[in-house]
């Protein structure tokens, strides 16, 4: 029976690059894991192994690195913006490139002494981007991963839906907690257009994000999820579209009943804190008008 080849991409994964810049005495330090893939006029690799249309994924990798020290890395946004316009805009074959870069942040060490090149890696989020092109137009997909946030009051759950399977009780006084995982799609689409501050757009749209978790009054973990996403929309005009997964880090109050021991939310209690299973709770919120591209999937951007 006939066989047609359908989507297909090739590139070098987790190229991990640090570039240190110094201003002086002072250092600056940019640590990144970057992914290319690449795809176009690939059929011949396919059907008879001709590697005429292919750039090894070994130059891919000097590529990122080379780019690096040549143009530097203003932001991982940025940074990925120039490989996908090279890879795409230097070899004929290639019709596409996406770019995907993980950001890991330092923050400096204060002491007595100097402290300008002293670092410990932060212990939050991974700052996340995905750039790709056609040699058009442009998608940048933003976001972060492993950002961990707890509200030790202002939440409930109750009036849910209740059958003979049911054992949770309705609580008025709950801990909420997640571990945040973002994506935010920029309406910058072409060169014509000014892009984005991208490092100024990542840090207030976490501000947005963090705001609207710690003021809103939580009845369910779905509407802290819209209340955060409606902060960023409503605030940041270069992003049109907002993707949350939200694992709900469920916190269950101790019996300490056998130990003659009351455990009052009141007066301060004890919880144990459970890592899985978890409700796993995620929603995507549009600008008005806008069609949502971000993938349902987030464990494959």
């Amino acid at each position: 029976m006939p066989t047609l080849l359908g989507q297909n991409q090739y590139g070098k994964a987790e190229n991990r690059v640090v570039k240190i810049t110094r201003d002086g005495a002072t250092h600056h330090i940019k640590d990144l894991n970057v992914s290319v893939s690449l795809s176009g006029d690939m059929d011949e690799v396919h059907h008879s192994g001709s590697n005429a249309h292919v750039l090894p994924t070994d130059t891919t990798k000097n590529t990122v690195y080379a780019f690096a020290k040549e143009h530097g890395i203003e932001s991982a946004e940025q940074f990925g913006i120039h490989l996908a316009r090279h890879f795409v805009t230097s070899q004929e074959p290639i019709h596409r490139a996406r770019i995907r870069i993980e950001e890991y942040a330092w923050e400096r060490i204060e002491h007595a002494g100097e402290s300008a090149h002293s670092f410990a890696r932060k212990g939050q989020e991974t700052r996340l981007t995905q750039i790709t092109y056609d040699g058009s137009s442009w998608e940048v997909v933003s976001g972060l991963k492993d950002l961990v946030v707890m509200n030790s009051t202002d939440s409930e759950f109750w009036g849910y839906v209740k059958d003979k399977y049911t054992t949770l009780t309705e609580t008025h006084d709950r801990i909420l907690a997640t571990e945040v995982s973002a994506r935010w799609r920029f309406n910058w689409t072409d060169d014509g257009q000014p892009a984005p501050d991208w490092d100024a757009s990542y840090a207030r749209t976490r501000t947005h994000l963090l705001e609207a978790f710690a003021e809103t009054y939580s009845l369910s973990l779905q509407q802290t999820l819209y209340a955060m996403g409606t902060r960023i929309i409503d605030h940041r005009d270069e992003i049109d579209e907002v993707r949350f997964s939200l694992p709900n880090k469920h916190h269950f109050l101790v019996d300490l009943e056998p130990f003659g021991l009351k455990n009052d939310t009141a007066d301060g209690a004890v919880y144990f804190a459970a890592d899985r299973p978890y409700g796993l709770i995620e929603a995507t919120v549009l600008r008005d008008g806008c069609e949502a591209r971000i993938p349902v999937d987030l464990t494959n951007l």
